[in-house]
């Protein structure tokens, strides 16, 4: 029987079939090897680095010494939003995350919105790590042997400055497109040689950020708290408005509860270990942003954060005056944001695992190859765009929209709460089983939108405009393709 507009846009995935998760895996697709302990440190891996190991220098600018108060007001939203995630991932546990939940809860159309804006959210995290990562590396290198990279293979070609956006042809930021092609080879090799490697990498960045935080606060520095808040004179980010801007730009670090939930079709015991990972990613980071910042603040004045590269390695090296914190911390870095990259391209794969297995885009990629039970070929697509935008785009550009994706995200993760209720009373379903937001399905998740729209409303102009860009040009994508190939379109 054919379906009106209107059914075709709001067909919702069997949430049996989206789960999938009566098996430890079946043929042609992933399998589950993910344990509890690698499934946290991949969203931990995702996190920790972005927020500390970069964004302070463009958050700090925003807020001053109130950026404490941004790691605080997006961790809160980023909890709340963790509470939802949790109990989706375990009626849910698919690949692809929100747009999972979204295809099993508010139909088709919203789903592919969601998709887009993950995809918009990964790529562009996976490709501002790397660029970050290219600075890391120079300072390393610097300290370690006294040389640097050519200007011209580590500053990109589309570069934006106060004047505008300025063309500078014949450079390349080549480190990055190198960490790129690393990734690539690590995550053809197979899910759990990658999880596994990346628990490993992020231990080290655990440790070097504690090992920061010690030698940072023998710098500690009251006054530089002092005025707390960014004074009036700010161009258009004095108090809170500088506070909610720079929460918008570090938010975009929490997109690790996000890839621990896209992880859920690879995941042993998924209904458990999928909560339990989410919420212990949250708690780790948010101690982790909250110590780092608090150091980096108290042993640096605020201005001088503004334009600084490899931030954290130079707070080191002028609290002790010595070269050798610097180093150590450059490279904990250069390992560190090596697994952010990896997670972050891992996810944006297994999103479009999920969105092609379903018809709405190519079906090249959900190709898994019969060896390593990876997508190779998705695999090496992502590859190819992220290290483009990382080795050609200033990273300036990439922050803000990130953020942008990732809010978005997190409403619809929320609205599906009660959506999903609402369709489990209604088919006879609901079990009262398993973890569940708490205060009912709309107190939790109201507040989660609140907080996202509030966090939004000081992202930039330009930011807006871009996303809406995309936006318009994946819902002509969904009608164009996606919709006439659709798998429930065949049912």
């Amino acid at each position: 029987m054919s379906q009106t507009l209107v059914q075709k846009l709001t067909r919702t995935k069997p949430v049996d079939t989206a789960a999938e998760q009566d098996h430890p895996s079946h043929p042609g697709g992933l399998a589950r090897s993910i344990g509890l302990f690698p499934l946290t440190m991949i969203g931990v891996g995702a996190t920790i680095g972005t927020g500390i190991f970069f964004t302070m220098v463009e958050a700090v600018p925003k807020a001053g010494p109130a950026v404490i108060l941004s790691f605080l007001m997006a961790a809160m939203t980023a909890g709340l939003t963790a509470l939802c995630y949790a109990e989706l991932s375990f009626r849910i546990p698919a690949s692809g995350s929100s747009y999972s939940f979204a295809y099993a809860t508010v139909g088709e159309f919203l789903a592919f919105i969601m998709a887009a804006c993950l995809l918009l959210e990964y790529g562009l995290a996976a490709s501002a790590t790397a660029i970050g990562w290219s600075d890391y590396l120079n300072n390393f290198l610097t300290n370690a042997f006294g040389w640097q990279i050519p200007t011209a293979l580590r500053t990109p070609m589309i570069v934006s400055t106060q004047e505008g956006v300025v063309f500078n042809f014949g450079h390349m930021n080549l480190p990055p497109i190198i960490l790129v092609c690393l990734c690539f080879v690590m995550l053809i090799r197979g899910t759990k040689e990658s999880a596994t490697m990346n628990a490993v990498m992020v231990l080290v960045k655990l440790a070097i950020l504690i090992f920061f935080v010690v030698i940072a606060l023998q710098g500690f520095d009251i006054n530089n708290f002092h005025p707390f808040f960014k004074p009036e004179s700010a161009a258009g980010l004095a108090g809170m408005t500088g506070v909610t801007a720079a929460a918008g730009t570090v938010f975009f670090s929490f997109i690790g509860l996000d890839t621990v939930a896209t992880a859920g079709e690879e995941v042993r015991n998924p209904k458990r270990n999928v909560p339990l990972g989410i919420l212990a990613a949250l708690i780790i980071v948010t101690v982790f942003y909250l110590l780092v910042a608090v150091a980096a603040v108290g042993a640096q004045p605020a201005h001088m954060f503004e334009h600084q590269e490899a931030g954290l390695s130079v707070i080191l090296q002028n609290v002790t005056g010595k070269a050798w914190p610097a180093l150590v911390l450059s490279a904990g870095a250069v390992i560190s944001v090596f697994s952010v990259t990896l997670v972050t391209i891992y996810g944006q794969t297994r999103i479009l695992y999920a969105i092609s297995r379903d018809g709405l885009i190519s079906k090249v990629f959900h190709k898994v190859d019969a060896r390593t039970a990876s997508p190779v070929s998705n695999t090496l697509i992502v590859c190819l765009v992220v290290g483009l935008v990382a080795g050609f785009v200033d990273a300036t550009f990439l922050w803000d929209m990130v953020s942008m994706g990732t809010l978005t995200a997190f409403i619809v993760v929320s609205i599906a709460v009660p959506a999903m209720r609402r369709k489990e009373r209604s088919m006879g379903t609901y079990t009262k089983g398993g973890f569940r937001v708490p205060f009912g399905p709309y107190f939790i998740p109201g507040l989660s939108i609140l907080a996202c729209l509030y966090i939004m409303k000081d992202l930039s102009h330009t930011t807006r405009v871009i996303f809406t860009i995309w936006m318009a040009a994946s819902i002509l994508t969904y009608f164009a393709y996606g919709m006439r190939n659709s798998r429930l379109n065949r049912a």
